[in-house]
């Protein structure tokens, strides 16, 4: 066995190309063990085991710096570089993070849980490099599906026009998450299985290199005969055009021509484009065959591939997904957008229901958010479903096309609040806050599934502008669902439990928690309230006034950044009504990136659990009691 042996990059460089092979083996069987007990991104990191080895092998990490785009392939980086006795723990709290981390490794020298960023920091490296005076190599390591991203073309146009040194490895195995979309995938597919070209290509190199080296003059004039045969053969040679060279299609499970290849760049002065034919889920059949299944998956049985799930309530995903094929009939406006996400976003059986109606724009959430803008302004009525995590990107398109235009655009948003073994990089608890202070936006969140349906039809039947449902990334709570669809009260809120001294705000997975605290309180002679605060814009105003009125002490509790949600929408309320003396606590996610672990534990880290809601309930009452005596006693 090899694998125990390496603990250490380092332990590569005296490996023979047949031992690396043998390596790889053992790469595949240990993570398709570990992955089978913790789950994780399986055919990804399958798919780059070879890539990975030959890069650790030809380069000194981390004075070499390598840069995996999203991170979620870099499982195989992560045992090289000493960390495989941890995988026990992998995505856990506490444990080896499910992307790249630089504060796990000094190997980990950028960490993104969104994709196309990789050339960005490419160049950022290669440029304070050069200013430094260094000469290490930077290698950015980028999936086909990321290319669809702007950013990476904004950065291939930057690096092209720098002409910087540094080598871009496209790992191409025609998939992001869900299989790719557009121009970009078309292109690369000619490039992929253009068979004259391969093997005209492989001719004229062989040709080449038995020509002795007699001069520059014949060595430049051979150079632009095999230029002169790419420009033939390959529609555009788009990489070329933007000042890369370009070398591939290379085979990305073949050890000896990675290793080739890799040497063949390093003699290039400028930028230089890998392209690296690779396939999800490589050595492991169930993997291979559905790779978009074994992107990220649940623990499993080794020897079936029958995936470990628990039984529950369906998935608030799930509720979406089903109900909006139920407002697909009822509206014939209505268009699904995604930006890459139809699996994870519950879309696939709305797809195969209305195929002319949904609409994949591939890694693109601006250009998604801008397009669901012009389809509303053009009487149709799109549903922009999409991670809270992911809406980020397209902050600008909401404020300036969506937002702006008064376009009435329904939000669809996905992993709203904690995320689980993602971690820091997914976490949905930052879009209330950067949405609700944007003129003309509506926001709701149901308290659970059978809520969520109510408020998708409300959605459609708005026309006054954009409007959001976000959702959590949990199993709905179980209720009866309504056989008819109602529309909500815009604005409007619900009294759950009576109380007049004390009072939860909750909204969505938190009415729970609010509910149980509420309960747990009683049995102990406190009588609190519970609020389900649907809407997080606008606010339920009269409710609001009617709880100063009553001078209630109030909890609001959310499952979103403190600072800017709903707790901040409230104290803004009661300021701006000139509204000093009603006691308002804040209950949501402090100022920190919470890290990955189960949803249970993110709550309790972050305080927002029954216990909590109790403890601090006790404690308005006792600091209200000693106000009370003290003010008598004076």
């Amino acid at each position: 066995m090899l694998l125990p042996q390496i603990n250490d990059p380092q332990a590569l460089k005296s490996l023979s190309v047949e031992e690396l092979a043998t390596l790889a083996d053992e790469i595949r069987r240990f993570l398709i063990e570990k992955l089978s007990v913790t789950g994780g991104h399986l055919a990804s990191n399958l798919g780059v085991v070879e890539l990975t080895l030959a890069l650790h092998f030809c380069y000194d990490s981390p004075r070499d710096k390598m840069i995996y785009d999203v991170g979620h392939q870099a499982y195989v980086h992560k045992i090289l570089t000493g960390r495989k006795d941890r995988f026990d723990t992998l995505r856990k709290h506490d444990g080896l993070c499910g992307f790249v981390k630089r504060a796990e490794s000094e190997h980990d020298v950028w960490e993104a849980g969104h994709s196309s960023t990789s050339l960005s920091a490419a160049m950022g490296m290669a440029l304070a490099r050069d200013l430094k005076g260094e000469d290490n190599k930077v290698i950015a390591i980028i999936g086909d599906g990321a290319l669809t991203g702007g950013m990476a073309f904004e950065a291939l146009n930057h690096i092209g026009h720098e002409k910087r040194k540094l080598m871009v490895i496209l790992n191409d195995n025609e998939m992001s998450i869900a299989p790719n979309v557009g121009a970009m995938h078309n292109y690369l597919s000619k490039i992929r299985s253009d068979r004259h070209y391969l093997r005209a290509k492989d001719e004229v190199e062989g040709l080449l290199r038995k020509i002795p080296a007699i001069g520059g003059r014949l060595a430049k004039t051979a150079e632009r005969v095999k230029d002169s045969l790419k420009y033939m053969m390959v529609p555009g040679v788009l990489f070329e055009e933007l000042g890369f060279t370009y070398l591939g299609p290379v085979d990305g499970h073949d050890l000896e021509k990675l290793i080739e290849v890799f040497h063949q760049a390093d003699n290039v002065a400028g930028p230089v484009m890998v392209h690296v034919l690779t396939t999800k889920g490589k050595g492991y059949k169930p993997a291979e065959a559905d790779s978009y299944k074994w992107h990220g998956i649940s623990p499993y049985k080794i020897e079936s591939g029958q995936v470990l799930q628990a039984v529950g309530n369906p998935m608030y995903t799930e509720v979406f997904g089903k109900t909006l094929i139920e407002l697909g009939h009822q509206d014939k406006r209505l268009i699904a957008v995604t930006p890459a996400m139809p699996g994870g976003s519950g879309l696939f059986p709305f797809a195969k229901e209305f195929p002319d109606r949904m609409i994949d724009v591939g890694i693109a959430e601006q250009h998604a958010a801008t397009l669901c803008a012009a389809l509303a302004l053009e009487g149709m009525k799109p549903v922009f479903a999409v991670y809270s995590t992911f809406m980020q990107r397209a902050y600008d398109q909401i404020v300036h096309d969506i937002c702006r235009h008064n376009a009435n655009v329904m939000f669809a948003i996905d992993r709203a609040g904690f995320v689980g073994a993602d971690g820091e990089t997914h976490q949905g608890v930052y879009d209330i806050a950067f949405m609700r202070h944007i003129p003309n936006m509506v926001m709701m969140m149901p308290k659970d599934e059978n809520e969520l349906r109510h408020m998708m039809k409300t959605a459609l039947e708005y026309n006054d502008g954009p409007i959001a449902y976000r959702y959590a990334r949990t199993n709905g709570t179980g209720v009866a669902m309504d056989a008819e669809l109602r529309v909500l009260p815009i604005g409007s809120w619900e009294r759950l439990r009576p109380g007049d001294e004390y009072a939860i705000l909750a909204c969505g997975p938190m009415v729970q928690v609010a509910e149980e605290a509420a309960e747990v309180l009683k049995r102990e002679g406190i009588q609190v309230g519970v609020v389900n605060a649907r809407f997080l814009k606008p606010l339920d105003s009269s409710m609001l006034l009617d709880l100063a009125r009553a001078n209630t002490g109030m909890i609001v509790l959310e499952e979103a950044s403190q600072a800017g949600s709903l707790g901040s929408a409230v104290l803004e309320f009661y300021a701006e009504h000139e509204i000093y003396d009603t006691r308002v606590h804040l209950m949501g996610v402090p100022d920190l990136f919470v890290e990955h672990g189960s949803i249970k534990e993110q709550r309790q880290e972050t305080g927002l659990t029954v216990e909590a809601v109790c403890g601090r309930i006790k404690s308005m009452i006792t600091l209200s009691t000693y106000s009370y005596k003290t003010t008598s006693s004076s």
